[in-house]
């Protein structure tokens, strides 16, 4: 009984050394065809991405509100005031319109009392990483 149980151990050892010599998993080769427009998506996104960096800057928010009025003062920000930039940043339930990148509080208090003269609401914000 016990040469029996060698002598099969022995066949399936060849049987299953020999069955995985023959397999090349690692031999295909793989292509993927991705549509163009995702890679365009994929710019857009990183250039969202980068300019809505919350760091240690300060910034001044203009506008808190519907999502169709905070595009509006975007929008009419930028033409009166094309030297800062503007974003805008959803908080639950409301669009906030962030102006700015101010290094010092200094920087950033000035511009406010500019800003301030256009827009009631104003408040000079640093948000949190």
């Amino acid at each position: 009984m016990r040469i029996l149980t060698i002598k099969k151990y022995i066949f399936y050892t060849i049987a299953i050394g020999s069955s995985t010599y023959a397999l090349h998993a690692q031999d295909r080769v793989i292509t993927v065809n991705q549509d163009p427009k995702f890679e365009q998506l994929l710019n857009e996104k990183r250039k969202i991405n980068a300019s809505l960096t919350l760091n240690d800057r300060y910034r001044i928010q203009i506008f808190s509100g519907e999502s169709e009025k905070a595009k509006k003062t975007l929008i009419e920000f930028k033409q009166e005031f094309d030297n800062l930039d503007g974003t805008i940043v959803f908080n639950t339930p409301n669009y906030k319109v962030w102006v700015g990148n101010f290094k010092t509080r200094i920087e950033a208090e000035k511009n406010l009392f500019i800003i301030k003269k256009r827009y009631k609401n104003v408040l000079l914000i640093k948000p949190n990483k």
